[in-house]
């Protein structure tokens, strides 16, 4: 086993949620392990400053619950630089909270457009331009909800179990095609999405995180990042059809 193998030299790796959190994270880590960027969120003003902080890297301003806008983002990945070696679908919105029986329809679905449907034009895209070349890494991120089930994120958790089955079956249809299909299911990590409310609010809530998590500790995005960069690289080589739970010990399903 050699450390050159957790690098990714020369790979084009396109980054779905690169303008904040863990896909501004997972964005840096692959740059600073020798990856070319593609980066894409609908947040362009962040988008700029996360480009700014990587080596090589191209920009897609796009909405990934819209297909022709993950579609447009993978083809110009291919017309830029010539290929797509790994695709993270970062993007993810929390939203629709509360009891099940006060969620309305249009809060569902922009959960589910974002967090699941998102992730399979991710997914579908991706699986085309690798198919075809015979290679690719796709990781889709899901959650600690999955296993967990919190009252109160049933619509976020619902998006993220999708994603983990959708993972599963990606992997059967990229395996014959060189294609690896893995997700990472992160417990409570601290990024943007999650600090809402007051930051009196936000303290309670992470201490509460810390006393779930057998290790004491609460996520950072560069956690989660690590372990995208490891699905990306040839050091996973034998791994498809994975979910890696960074979690902090929050969740150990059999």
């Amino acid at each position: 086993m050699s450390i050159e193998q957790f690098r990714v030299d020369g790979k084009v790796a396109l980054v779905t949620g690169a303008a904040s959190g863990i896909g501004q994270a997972s964005a840096i880590a692959l740059s600073d392990a020798g990856a070319r960027l593609v980066l894409v969120d609908r947040d362009e003003e962040n988008l700029e400053k996360t480009l700014k902080m990587v080596a090589e890297a191209i920009i897609v301003p796009a909405d990934v619950s819209k297909q022709a806008d993950v579609a447009a983002a993978v083809d110009q990945a291919v017309s830029h630089y010539g290929r797509l070696d790994v695709m993270a679908n970062v993007a993810g919105i929390m939203g629709a909270g509360g009891p099940i029986t006060s969620i309305e329809e249009a809060a569902l679905d922009r959960v589910l457009a974002v967090n699941l449907k998102g992730v399979f034009f991710g997914v579908q895209a991706a699986l085309r331009v690798m198919g075809e070349q015979g290679s690719g890494s796709i990781i889709n991120m899901a959650s600690a909800a999955i296993d967990a089930a919190p009252a109160g994120l049933v619509a976020y958790s619902m998006a993220k179990a999708g994603v983990a089955i959708l993972t599963r079956a990606a992997a059967q249809e990229g395996g014959s095609v060189g294609v690896r299909v893995n997700c990472v299911a992160p417990g409570f990590v601290v990024t943007p999405m999650t600090q809402r409310g007051t930051p009196e609010r936000m303290a309670e809530v992470e201490a509460a995180m810390r006393r779930r998590s057998v290790l004491g500790l609460v996520g950072e995005p560069e956690d989660i990042a690590n372990a995208v960069l490891y699905l990306a690289s040839d050091a996973s080589r034998f791994m498809t059809g994975q979910t890696l739970r960074p979690n902090g010990g929050t969740a150990m399903p059999a």
